[in-house]
């Protein structure tokens, strides 16, 4: 079916544009896209005319704003035109919130919305809200140095928090790229049954793995042939002769590739300018096998690759894109880097971390519930309730940023603070509660009208939504959790994809994980978005 102004979901971005518009007495709002390109981004981006407020303090009496400062540079003795304030007011078009005030104060111009109308209309139709507004195609592989073999492969107990953390954002990123329609794959592959398959598992982390008889010998080869037959490789000449101890003691020539050379000839942006030369280890042919590995079965004309990597080894991780790149590999490659994990005090591996948590939950339930915490049923509910906690400890922050973690034993875990992974879970463990309780009910009460006749019962079922009174939700947290949360989650799904395919992008990526994350941990809060 097609949409029309009346029935399209609301987008933030289609508000603000037509208030742009109307503000610069400019026409032709109703009719700009939803998407616009990179170059019209940025332009919006530096000519920010109103500003969406996000705080419960001044969204009990704003809901956009257009600040003095912004009038005076619009108006030559910053008086808003009274026409101009009737255009604003009369807003219309597919995606713009309908608007019910506009009016100057102290700090300028500003605008309410009809929360009412906003409240049917998105509450009764909540299923455009959770999807983005564009389904895209291609691949991605989601590359996780952390996960790679150094000298064996990693354990739980060699994995540190910070190759932990770009793990789990990792995983993360596949489920909202897998949203947006892209078909995505990790990488490396890990050996089957393995103690690290086992610990992403209990993380909920269904990563792929390969059989304990694959080697990787024969595309290690492959890579080191690549790499000493390609024109980046510097010759005889340019470093003298130089020979390396191969596995069976024997000598070897060693393959040097110049890595500057690969940067400027495929002109290469935001990699760091002092790679130089590179000497190919045995570490690195194996991280490119296993690429090739991952890769062979993406079409190479929709291919695009994440390297999830940690702040720490994000250089090393710039020199397996470039030795990659001067194999042939054409896919464009991506860093997504993380910030370091602190646990100021004392130092802890991913095993520790996962235990201490795990153990700080059982007590906690304990003193909750008493001598009923045992058995199956709350060993999982005590492993989902650690789970959130870690995941939301170490994605509720900006990848970019560090993570600071209290980890002292004798520290409690909490049930209060909304950017905990704990406080999300009970919350959403008590809304299965209550609503599973008025089902019964309603499903009780049935029962007792048929067998008695009965024209009255206690729960009746819910009304349809346009039977409700939503002229009754008046508190700012009501408001917040919609416009803040709810209506924008569409609008940051697409911007990832927007963010992923920008073309001409530096060799980093932010793709705001954490924002994501907390739309999600607020949306618990809202009946029904958890589904």
């Amino acid at each position: 079916m097609m949409e029309t102004a009346e029935t399209a979901p609301f987008r933030i971005g289609s508000t603000v544009r037509a208030l742009r518009c109307a503000l610069r007495r400019e026409t032709g709002h109703e009719a700009e896209p939803e998407h616009t390109d990179s170059a019209e981004r940025s332009t919006n981006e530096r000519d920010k005319l109103w500003f969406k407020e996000s705080s419960a303090k001044n969204l009990r009496n704003r809901d956009f704003l257009a600040p003095n400062t912004v009038l005076a540079t619009l108006y030559s003795d910053g008086q808003v035109p009274p026409a101009v304030l009737r255009r604003v007011l009369s807003l219309r078009g597919s995606g713009v919130l309908p608007l019910a005030g506009c009016d100057i104060t102290a700090e300028g111009l500003r605008v309410t919305v009809d929360h009412c109308t906003a409240f049917r209309r998105v509450l009764c139709g909540m299923n455009a809200y959770l999807r983005p507004a564009t389904q895209r195609q291609g691949c991605v592989l989601i590359n996780c140095p952390a996960l790679h073999a150094k000298q064996a492969p990693p354990t739980p107990d060699t994995l540190t928090l910070g190759q932990l953390r770009t793990v789990l954002i990792a995983d993360h990123l596949r489920a909202v790229l897998l949203r947006q329609g892209y078909s995505v794959s990790f990488c490396p592959a890990l050996p089957e049954e393995s103690d690290i398959i086992s610990f992403l598992r209990i993380l909920g982390i269904s990563w792929p793995a390969a059989s304990v008889s694959w080697t990787s010998e024969e595309r290690e080869e492959k890579m080191r042939n690549a790499l000493e037959n390609c024109c980046y490789r510097e010759t005889d000449g340019e470093r003298g002769k130089r020979a390396s101890k191969g596995e069976d003691g024997g000598m070897t020539e060693e393959v040097r590739i110049n890595l500057k050379r690969v940067m400027e000839d495929v002109e290469l942006q935001g990699y760091d300018p002092t790679l130089g030369t590179c000497t190919v280890q045995r570490e690195a042919l194996c991280h490119l096998a296993q690429l090739d590995r991952a890769i062979e079965d993406f079409p190479a004309s929709t291919a695009t690759v994440l390297h999830v990597t940690s702040c720490q080894d994000e250089f090393r991780q710039q020199q397996i894109a470039m030795l990659w790149r001067a194999t042939s590999a054409m896919a464009p490659q991506r860093l997504v880097v993380c910030g370091p994990v602190k646990t100021p005090g004392t130092q802890m591996s991913a095993a520790q971390y996962l235990q201490l948590r795990r153990a700080q939950m059982k007590e906690a339930s304990e003193m909750k519930y008493g001598e009923q915490v045992e058995g199956q049923t709350w060993d999982d509910i005590i492993r989902v309730m650690t789970c959130a906690t870690v995941r939301f400890e170490l994605l509720s922050t900006a990848h970019t940023s560090p993570v600071t973690l209290d980890v002292q034993r004798e520290v409690g875990v909490s049930t209060k603070g909304p950017r905990g992974g704990v406080f999300v879970m009970y919350n959403c463990a008590r809304l299965h509660t209550l609503f599973s309780s008025y089902e019964k009910g309603v499903e009780q009460d049935s029962l007792t009208l048929m067998c008695n006749d009965c024209s009255a019962g206690v729960y009746p079922e819910i009304p349809a939504g346009t039977e409700l009174d939503f002229s009754s939700l008046k508190e700012e947290g009501e408001w917040l959790l919609l416009f803040n949360y709810l209506i924008p989650f569409s609008e940051l799904l697409d911007q990832s994809g927007q963010t992923l395919e920008l073309e001409g992008a530096g060799a980093r990526v932010n793709l705001r994980t954490e924002q994501l994350c907390l739309l999600y941990c607020a949306g618990l809060q809202i009946p029904g978005v958890s589904q």
